[in-house]
């Protein structure tokens, strides 16, 4: 019987980099495999990405700011697990807007630049194996560069190996061009550094919005789980653009205050479904509990197929390493 790795999940939004772990998920017709890792504790502020969460993992999260809990200050129920004190793996896409190109890139100005710090205190407090951590590719860019290199020091002097790669989704399996930094730290005393996964497709071979969501064209609305559409009048700017059936979708985004793309028969914008599946999530995978909700955890979240490809990559990582 293998390991079962535990799991801390940070700023873990509706869970896709979570499912991504756990696997056991269908997609487009191809089973993506249990993989050997389970969910001890997870945490985000937002409420409705909190309840889709629970509804599908049938797992408790823990609703609040990470800083507060953190310091003692959240006014948790009697009920909510604390802050494991031992885990295998930290999981975290620490909240990327104001490192992304479309935000305002206040970086490390801003508050919310800094929650990559709460995460830096779970892994001193619980001394993973590993952690996992995800962004935006403007990271890579902001503050000419020194941003990523902040965060990546400030990772190392807690004792890990420290790497990161700018992943193309696409490149995976996910009909969608997005881009993603994923950071990996491995602890020194116990493993070297991770290598990332190698890409299994080629721009040639990347599954298109008429595989991914061609058989939603007609669907009513309604009909399946989260099938609803944003009625926003077309204007200029992002999210009016219309999105091309024979090629991957464009990064979903969180903020699109109703300005999703329009679907390529130009009739309406994408659907929450639509938004779901070119990110990924299978169709059992339901979001509460409005429409403009179930956009933004979308936007938020990281493509399972990518996080599974990755997971796999780290279990079997640590099979090989772990002694």
């Amino acid at each position: 019987m293998k390991k079962q790795f535990s799991i801390i999940s940070l700023f873990a939004g509706c869970g896709g980099l979570d499912l991504g772990f756990v696997g056991d998920f269908e997609f487009l017709g191809k089973k993506y495999a249990k993989r050997n890792f389970e969910i001890a504790w997870a945490n985000d502020i937002d409420e409705a990405a909190c309840a889709t969460f629970r509804k599908y993992f049938k797992h408790d999260i823990v609703c609040g700011d990470i800083g507060k809990i953190l310091d003692g200050k959240h006014n948790s129920g009697f009920f909510e697990k604390p802050i494991p004190q031992k885990v295998d793996i930290v999981l975290g896409g620490f909240p990327c807007q104001d490192f992304s190109h479309a935000g305002k890139r206040k970086g490390f100005n801003s508050k919310r630049g800094l929650l990559y710090q709460s995460m830096a205190e779970v892994i001193k407090r619980t001394k993973p194996v590993l952690f996992v951590a995800e962004n935006v590719r403007g990271l890579l860019t902001m503050n000419g560069g020194e941003a990523i290199q902040t965060i990546i020091k400030d990772f190392e002097k807690l004792g890990y190996h420290v790497v990161y790669k700018l992943l193309t989704a696409a490149d995976y399996g996910v009909p969608q061009t997005r881009e993603r930094v994923i950071i990996v730290g491995t602890r020194k005393d116990k493993l070297p550094p991770f290598e990332h996964p190698k890409p299994i497709l080629d721009e040639k071979s990347w599954v298109s919005l008429k595989q991914a969501i061609g058989d939603l064209e007609k669907a009513e609305e309604g009909n399946i789980a989260n099938h609803y559409w944003s009625k926003a009048k077309k204007n200029n700017g992002q999210g009016n653009s219309v999105v091309s059936a024979d090629k991957p979708g464009p990064t979903m985004r969180t903020e699109h205050h109703g300005n999703i793309e329009y679907h390529w028969n130009g009739k309406r914008r994408l659907s929450a479904r639509e938004a779901a599946r070119i990110q990924s999530f299978p169709d059992d995978f339901v979001f509460y509990p409005s429409t403009s909700s179930a956009y933004k955890q979308i936007g938020n979240a990281v493509p399972p197929v990518l996080a599974w490809h990755v997971a796999t990559a780290i279990e079997k990582f640590l099979d090989k390493n772990l002694k």
